[in-house]
């Protein structure tokens, strides 16, 4: 019977164990340069099958929140350089997810301090992280301007370019496109934020013309073996919504299937919420079985709100890989704590976003963790 803990592959990528680190933004990249205690962070966390890291924004137009890390200079690529330098010595295997966050900015992120863009001109009804006398503050998302049409090609080369930044510069094993979350791949795929009229609007095929052409691009840079994409049909994140998502996402993936990609990561239900949503229910085993009947073979990785049991009981269904979040924050181990059906240590909530080692690379193990009399 196969498990959790079993070794397994994801396209070109040889995986010690069927256990993700999903990606977690934590804001502790100032002036978008990961610092050497990032590389800690990571390193600790290498005996997952995989880590992805937190977003990694494509350009400076992707930028939208302070201190995340991006993929544009070279000073941040020697950074991420020092990260999978640090992982690949603790024997791990790491992956970057791509962002471009469209409308989910603010004018202070943004080059030049101009709006952010989107598919549509149509606010988002969210918020957004900035740092203010050295600490993060919450602050309403700033209006958007729509993409023009001609725009649109350079930030498919934005993320072709960032993907092959990310393998032959910075050394990551791989990339995950951030399809999902209501940033801007996911704000062309649904109705409530594209109400274009052009080729990338209307239709299903339309809205999911962008996505399909950011994919097959980084495909064809580094492989499509090295290539995964996150998507989540029915999160509400950012102010995310589409009146179809069955028939969207069902094209989405029959659409992704020729393309040889290492693996689809679908977040079920709500990000960081509930698995299910009644007014939004959705079949996965469905969009599952519509993916390998057109022909996909990449990994199934399954994400949100997983514990062991619960990620047990996926594999035995037919999941490839289990992504866990918020569990890794406070603990490195994690995949120890399962085997060994440990303890799993919580999260200073306080310290997700910005800081320093409080909170980040200071989670003992469980070696470091004093016996009890």
């Amino acid at each position: 019977m196969t498990s959790l803990f079993d070794p397994t592959s994801a396209g070109a990528l040889q995986l010690a164990n069927r256990i993700v680190m999903a990606p977690l933004t934590r804001n502790r990249s100032p002036n978008a340069v990961p610092p050497a205690i990032v590389a800690t962070y990571y390193a600790q966390r290498a005996s997952a099958g995989l880590l992805v890291t937190e977003a990694t924004a494509i350009s400076h137009q992707g930028q939208g929140y302070a201190d995340v890390p991006g993929l544009y200079a070279p000073e941040q690529l020697a950074g991420w350089k020092k990260v999978t330098d640090a992982v690949h010595t603790a024997g791990g295997r790491i992956v970057v997810q791509l962002w471009h966050v469209g409308r989910v900015s603010h004018v202070d992120l943004q080059p030049g301090g101009g709006a952010p863009v989107a598919p549509s001109a149509i606010t988002a009804k969210t918020k957004t992280v900035l740092i203010r006398d050295g600490q993060p503050v919450f602050v309403d998302t700033s209006a958007p301007r729509a993409l023009d049409i001609q725009e649109i090609p350079g930030i498919v080369d934005d993320y072709r370019r960032a993907a092959l930044a990310a393998v032959n510069d910075a050394g990551f094993d791989g990339v995950e496109i951030h399809g999902a979350n209501g940033y801007l791949i996911d704000q062309f795929l649904k109705t409530g934020s594209n109400q274009r009229t052009d080729a990338y609007g209307g239709s299903i095929e339309n809205r999911a013309r962008f996505l399909l052409e950011v994919t097959q691009a980084v495909a064809d840079a580094i492989g499509g073996g090295r290539t995964g994409i996150r998507l989540s049909p029915v999160t509400p994140a950012n102010d995310a919504s589409d009146n179809d998502a069955t028939a969207l996402f069902h094209h989405v993936v029959r659409g992704l299937a020729p393309m040889g990609l290492a693996f689809l990561h679908v977040i079920e239900g709500s990000t960081g919420g509930p698995r299910e949503l009644p007014d939004r229910p959705f079949d996965y085993a469905a969009l599952k079985a519509a993916y390998r009947a057109a022909g996909g073979q990449g990994a199934w990785m399954v994400n949100n709100g997983y514990d062991k049991a619960l990620a047990e009981q996926a594999v035995a269904d037919g999941a490839d890989l289990v992504a866990f979040g918020r569990p890794y924050i406070s603990n490195p181990d994690l995949v120890r704590r399962l085997r060994e059906n440990a303890p799993l240590a919580k999260p200073d909530r306080a310290t997700f976003y910005g800081g320093g080692a409080a909170g980040y690379t200071d989670y003992p193990r469980l070696d470091d963790v004093p016996a009890t009399a």
